[in-house]
């Protein structure tokens, strides 16, 4: 069957059995309450929370990938972002400079690593492990190596409010993901992005500024983990220069993979590093509440994800695909 050639079948199914797994083991599980204006639940959570990390960085590790490339430096980028936002606020900036003012950076950051790749020339795993260890260490520079707590109600807001009763998160990175996927499918810079990642060289002689195209994904990229990280901070009311980001670049890389995209680059799927990211909350989530302990949580996540990768593996498809042929009489 076609079904289970697709890239997005698999990680829909891991999700719904992870989905079910929970409604036996917690009856509440799907429970969902309206109360002081917003929606309570843990299925809510898990978008809430699935909405601030993982969901925002695969978005922008999405396009990365697609090109062929990688980005280690998200996690560190969170940190930088959510340092200069927290400083701001408590300098005197309103909501919207601060958190400009860590956007912009962040995504000065994400195009940095865009040149070092596109026109320096260093490879993506080079230029951007470069950058996760420098921007570590200039969110630790702004900050003194220290928290920074801040006591600003409109940009607790970004990670605590609602709108129509939805998360503020859930909204934005819906927004995001809708206009995002609207320019990739109405413009060429869907085809440009597959192209660059199938073939740069042959992109390059057919037409394609493959290095614009590169500093455009690593521009959102750092966006995207920016954005992350302003959330972040603001979920804690403070900035963590040491902890806020960390190890989070794998999760992002974790939840597009799971959700159909090579790390060889080409075809991607918006849709389906968005389900990606969904398995990944769910699961941390289903571990959490079977009291598996945080230092072996890894393994079974491990295996979870790797489960999702093999049957996403041309192969296995195409022998599916054969099985449910019919017979010829």
């Amino acid at each position: 069957m076609k079904v289970f050639r697709s890239t997005l079948v698999w990680p829909l199914v891991a999700l719904v059995v992870l989905l079910v797994f929970n409604a036996v083991a917690s009856p509440g599980f799907f429970h969902v309450e309206w109360k002081d204006g917003r929606l309570f639940g843990t299925v809510v959570d898990i978008f809430n929370q699935g909405a601030r990390v993982p969901m925002l960085l695969a978005l922008g590790m999405t396009l990365v990938i697609a090109t062929g490339g990688v980005d280690l430096s998200v996690g560190s980028i969170m940190a930088v972002s959510g340092a200069v936002a927290a400083m701001q606020v408590n300098a005197g900036a309103p909501m919207v400079q601060a958190v400009g003012a860590g956007l912009g950076l962040a995504t000065l950051l994400g195009l940095v690593n865009g040149v070092l790749i596109a026109r320096v020339g260093l490879q993506p795993i080079i230029a951007t492990l470069v950058m996760m260890v420098a921007g570590r260490g200039l969110a630790m520079l702004l900050t003194g190596s220290q928290m920074v707590p801040f006591a600003n109600r409109s940009l607790t807001w970004l990670a605590n409010g609602s709108v129509g009763g939805l998360p503020v998160p859930v909204v934005l990175v819906l927004g995001l993901a809708v206009v995002t996927g609207w320019v990739l499918r109405r413009t060429a810079a869907g085809l440009f992005i597959e192209a660059t990642g199938d073939n740069e060289k042959a992109s390059r002689l057919a037409g394609i500024q493959t290095g614009g195209v590169r500093l455009a994904v690593y521009g959102f990229s750092g966006f995207c983990a920016g954005l992350s990280g302003v959330l972040e901070a603001a979920n804690i009311s403070a900035a963590d220069p040491a902890r806020i980001g960390d190890t989070r670049e794998l999760d992002a890389i974790f939840a597009v993979v799971a959700g159909g995209t090579a790390l060889t680059g080409g075809r991607f799927s918006l849709a389906g590093s968005v389900v990606g990211a969904l398995l990944l909350q769910t699961l941390t989530l289903t571990l959490y509440n079977q009291n598996v302990a945080p230092a072996v949580a890894p393994v079974p996540k491990a295996v979870v994800i790797l489960a999702v990768c093999l049957l996403h593996s041309p192969r296995l498809r195409a022998r599916f695909g054969k099985r449910t042929q019919p017979v010829a009489a």
